[in-house]
């Protein structure tokens, strides 16, 4: 399978492939006034087809093992206006979340733009007045609106969706509100069909020290629901519809810290370590300041 990613180097867009090893120099080859997504539009996903891209844009540029610090890795097929790319997700999808009594589509969510997207690195945030805050260790799928707007599948990554999990346990109407914290993804962009399984470990450390760790099963293998249907249900609503928009679309996690009894904190690292695929993302957790009062708020009409 093909593994792209972009970043920036040098004040400048540049493609690289696979999932580079830690330690290892980068090959990046410059993307000039293309974008990654109108470059793989034009192809079929394979390693030919993609070698055969990079080959027309010249040789590729080494980045030594010491100045990895100096490339910013971005979120796969992120439109230079967050504006342009909507982070959503499923609810309550997997197996071991459902029981007997569920919907034929399982609740639809909203996080936000691009900009509540962060790699490996930079922290998520979460709102001042959070409950209780939990990981979400997912498969994240990645579509681009054609040009009559209609997102096409490109292929998928892994993140943290990071949820307020105490409000909606207190309020499961607050469900919109609990999902509004940032997100975690992972920069590298597989092209071929969502996977069926996926394993992996996550971590939590407090100051420095483990304080919590745990397995996690996803993929479509562990899911309630049929991917396909879902996807085509949910893309059916053309108020989704608008070209060269990015959708990042989470597609629901295994039980969590949370559920295992956890509770995190202010300024707690996460890791997930997706193990069946080579990747890893780590974040801290920060907590943003309390909401001001104002027009709409505490007492106001």
């Amino acid at each position: 399978m093909t593994v792209v990613f972009e970043c920036v180097h040098d004040n400048r867009r540049h493609l690289g492939t696979g999932v580079p090893d830690d330690g290892a120099p980068l090959l990046l080859h410059p993307l000039g006034d293309d974008t990654l997504a109108g470059l793989l539009r034009g192809t079929d996903g394979s390693p030919e087809a993609v070698s055969a891209v990079l080959a027309e844009r010249g040789a590729p540029v080494e980045v030594p093992a010491a100045e990895r610090h100096r490339v910013r890795m971005l979120p796969p097929l992120l439109p230079d206006h967050p504006g342009d790319a909507l982070v959503s997700g499923f609810m309550m999808t997997h197996n071991v979340k459902v029981d007997a009594e569920v919907p034929d589509q399982p609740n639809w969510f909203v996080k936000g733009l691009g900009d509540v997207l962060k790699v490996s690195g930079e922290p998520l945030r979460v709102p001042g007045d959070a409950v209780a805050v939990c990981e979400e260790a997912e498969v994240v799928l990645v579509y681009t609106g054609d040009e009559l707007g209609v997102p096409r599948y490109t292929g998928y990554t892994f993140g943290n969706d990071v949820t307020d999990i105490g409000r909606f346990k207190r309020h499961p109407g607050h469900l919109s509100y609990a999902k509004l914290c940032d997100a975690g993804v992972a920069p590298w962009l597989h092209l071929g069909p969502p996977p069926r399984s996926v394993t992996g470990e996550v971590t939590v450390e407090r100051d420095g020290a483990p304080v919590w760790k745990g397995p996690f099963t996803t993929g479509t293998d562990a899911l309630h629901y049929d991917l396909p249907t879902m996807m085509s249900r949910l893309f059916a609503h053309e108020a989704l519809h608008r070209p060269g928009r990015t959708h990042y679309v989470y597609i629901g996690a295994d039980r969590g810290s949370f559920h295992a009894g956890f509770r995190t904190a202010d300024g707690d690292r996460v890791t997930i370590d997706v193990a069946s695929h080579g990747v890893r993302l780590s974040h801290t957790l920060a907590w943003t300041g309390r909401p001001q009062a104002g027009p709409g708020r505490e007492g106001a009409p």
